[in-house]
């Protein structure tokens, strides 16, 4: 009775997940518009095929995210965009599925030159010997990639090596926000490379600097190194 137990709440998880997945895009691709009132429960239970607890589940979920709130006699209605959570990983990436591919990309790289080259001048600043550790694993990780998925799973642990680098616990949380979504980016950007390790040179600049904790060298470095992304994005 336990294991069976178990694997319904897991079923009800998915089913919940399911349908706040497909709301949550709707609504990020503007099929339903700021201040919009969703259809009545019972149509969406039909919808989706679901109970009324996993609509309600999924329902309480996009609450959270700030894409909907729901009012007494009035009903659950889509909240104005710049109340929705975008810096919500779930919502980052549905955003980044209905979005245009190049809007989000360029997006996307606004936020990291705002914040990358910052980071690895801190990271050359205050990494310790653990930090350091990691992120030289990831760079001759690099240096030993055979094909485009093994960079670009290199290439995702050596900027989040850097932020983990930095010693700065609000910085942290950040590359697990957009993780998915950034090696969703370096994918893209190997593959539209004439070789996929294209930016190594690049890359070793910014770890070179770091190791050797010249701050300034460091920030450069990994500037020039998002140069040559948004070039490729742009290209």
């Amino acid at each position: 009775m336990a294991s069976f137990c178990a694997k319904g709440k897991v079923i009800q998880h998915d089913l919940h997940g399911r349908v706040a997945y497909d709301l949550g895009t709707e609504i990020l691709r503007g099929d339903f518009a700021p201040a919009t009132i969703l259809p009545r429960e019972a149509e969406l239970m039909e919808r989706f095929g679901v109970s009324r607890t996993v609509l309600r589940e999924a329902l309480r979920t996009l609450t959270s995210k700030g894409l909907i709130e729901s009012r007494p006699r009035i009903g659950t209605r889509v909240r104005p965009r710049d109340a929705w959570n975008l810096l919500d990983a779930d919502v980052l990436e549905w955003y980044s599925r209905v979005a245009k591919p190049m809007q989000f990309a360029l997006k996307l790289q606004e936020m990291r030159e705002m914040i990358e080259p910052y980071a690895a001048a801190l990271a050359a600043a205050n990494h310790d010997e653990h930090a350091m550790a990691r992120l030289a694993d990831a760079h001759q990780a690099m240096l030993d990639a055979r094909n485009v998925d093994e960079w670009v799973r290199a290439d995702l642990r050596f900027h989040l090596s850097v932020l983990n680098a930095c010693s700065n616990e609000l910085l942290v949380p950040l590359g697990t926000l957009i993780e998915r979504t950034l090696e969703a980016q370096l994918q893209l950007n190997a593959r539209r490379a004439e070789v996929f390790n294209a930016s190594m040179a690049e890359h070793t600049a910014v770890f070179d600097a770091i190791a050797k904790r010249k701050s300034s060298a460091a920030r450069h470095a990994m500037a020039g190194l998002l140069g040559v992304t948004r070039a490729r994005i742009e290209g």
